[in-house]
């Protein structure tokens, strides 16, 4: 009878070890804007890419290289995983929309609310939502500011408004981002009685690109690599698709036509690399603490970002270089080091996988699945989650949809207009093969896959006008 006692308290001390919600801190981490150069696909972009601390990280756990946003702009995106609730579910598709109308989304949980009623205490710094929060759900929160634009700004030849670059005035230390990490190091460093929740989000490379000069300096011009355009891309885009475009366009034009694409290349990546240093000091910070062993890290980046490629700049498409994004997760106990996961998944899974993971009933209505199966086993099986919508002002009743897939994209506008990409023959999504019929079948079944979508929400006023900024 003894060694069947010492048997089942082998048993218990076993499931105890494999308990996820034992690593029950978490930190996570947000980039504003970046776009997935920096996972080393030639297609997308073949040059030098300086971000060594979200490698190490990328390393030290589970790279999900198939992570796409429910929005390619950033408040309907930030509200989206921060509340668990879809844009097609809440209305809310881009920035400027009366979030307080969305009943859904008055009837959610945030996460730093969940966290707080679960008995954590919380903390967030910098960018992490924008336009919907549970301000109650923090007990420190200190919200990001942009920093100030360079005596004589702006500084190129095409600047205006935040679409410009070139180096600051201010020091690094001066540095808005710079003190949101901060600010989160020092709560790391705090004695913590209870678990924590602390979020740090960064606003760059949001643009305007305005770091110092030290950063550009690392990407000599000469050395700058271009991602691959496309002359006539947009011919077999539909008129829909083709209208995101219009505004953005001019843009690109502008910066091809003053040969400047390569300086603001340079610029991102500057950009990049200087959120690479500050979110290494966070990690170097928890590496250093006595929670490294117990807190789970999640990084994300809210959508992507064009330049210049389908003659676009910054986000808000449909396509790969807005919807794709990083997500890298270290669960101590459960995450393998320099694991990849290549499932197709979304920026919604995150809410449920945190409160899987922290051993906390989810609230029932999220929009999303728990990744735990694929951190423990990333090669299991899985259906696609990375759905994205946007909704743009030419059809400002008419959500747009979108779905990545293994076998390629499929993205629903309106009036019948369609696209499908074939993206393990072509990753750029070039050639548009909506009514190729051999890829009938596939396109059937992505049709299918897509959800309803709630009608938007109506847009904010100010005076007598609607604000139609995405």
């Amino acid at each position: 009878m003894k060694w069947i006692g010492a048997l089942g308290f082998w048993l218990l001390c076993l499931s105890l070890q494999a308990e996820p919600s034992r690593a029950k801190n978490v930190l996570l981490l947000a980039a504003d804007d970046l776009n997935t150069w920096l996972l080393d696909e030639p297609h997308r972009y073949s040059g030098k890419v300086i971000a060594p601390n979200l490698r190490k990280l990328a390393a030290s756990g589970v790279n999900f290289t198939n992570a796409y946003t429910s929005s390619p702009v950033c408040s309907p995106s930030r509200t989206a995983f921060f509340s668990g609730v879809a844009p097609w579910v809440s209305g809310h598709y881009h920035n400027a929309l009366q979030v307080q109308q969305s009943e859904p989304l008055n009837q959610a949980i945030s996460l730093a609310s969940f966290f707080k009623n679960a008995g954590y205490s919380t903390a967030g710094y910098g960018k992490i939502t924008h336009g919907w929060d549970q301000k109650d759900g923090w007990d420190d929160k200190i919200g990001h500011k942009r920093d100030p634009a360079p005596p004589g700004a702006p500084l190129t030849d095409v600047g205006r408004g935040e679409q410009d670059w070139g180096p600051i005035h201010l020091t690094e230390a001066e540095m808005n981002g710079t003190q949101m990490v901060d600010h989160a190091i020092a709560k790391l460093q705090e004695q913590h009685d209870r678990p924590f929740f602390i979020a740090c989000g960064l606003f760059n490379p949001h643009m305007p690109w305005y770091v110092p000069q030290s950063y550009f300096d690392q990407f000599p011009l000469e050395a700058i690599a271009l991602p691959p355009l496309q002359d006539g891309d947009l011919d077999d885009v539909p008129p829909l698709g083709q209208k995101i475009t219009e505004g953005k366009s001019k843009f690109v034009a502008a910066v091809l036509e003053h040969d400047l694409h390569r300086e603001a290349v340079q610029a991102y990546l500057a950009t990049t690399a200087y959120v690479d240093t500050q979110l290494g000091r966070v990690l170097e910070a928890l590496d250093a603490s006595p929670h490294r062993d117990d807190t789970i890290v999640v990084f994300l980046t809210d959508h992507g970002f064009h330049l210049g490629e389908k003659n676009h700049w910054q986000k808000a498409t449909l396509w790969e270089e807005a919807t794709h994004c990083l997500m890298m997760w270290r669960v101590p106990g459960m995450t393998e080091a320099s694991t990849t996961c290549q499932r197709y998944v979304s920026l919604q899974d995150i809410y449920p996988t945190l409160a899987e993971l922290c051993g906390i009933e989810a609230p029932g209505y999220l929009d999303g699945k728990s990744l735990i199966p694929l951190l423990k086993q990333p090669d299991s099986q899985w259906t696609s989650t990375a759905i994205t919508a946007l909704c743009d002002k030419v059809n400002p009743e008419q959500p747009y949809l979108s779905i990545r897939h293994k076998k390629g994209r499929y993205t629903r506008y309106a009036d019948g207009q369609e696209e499908f990409y074939d993206n393990q023959t072509d990753p750029n999504e070039w050639t548009n093969q909506i009514d190729n019929p051999d890829y009938a079948a596939i396109i059937e079944k992505l049709k299918k896959a897509l959800p309803t979508a709630a009608k938007p929400l109506p847009a904010v006023v100010r005076g007598n006008r609607a604000i139609k900024d995405r």
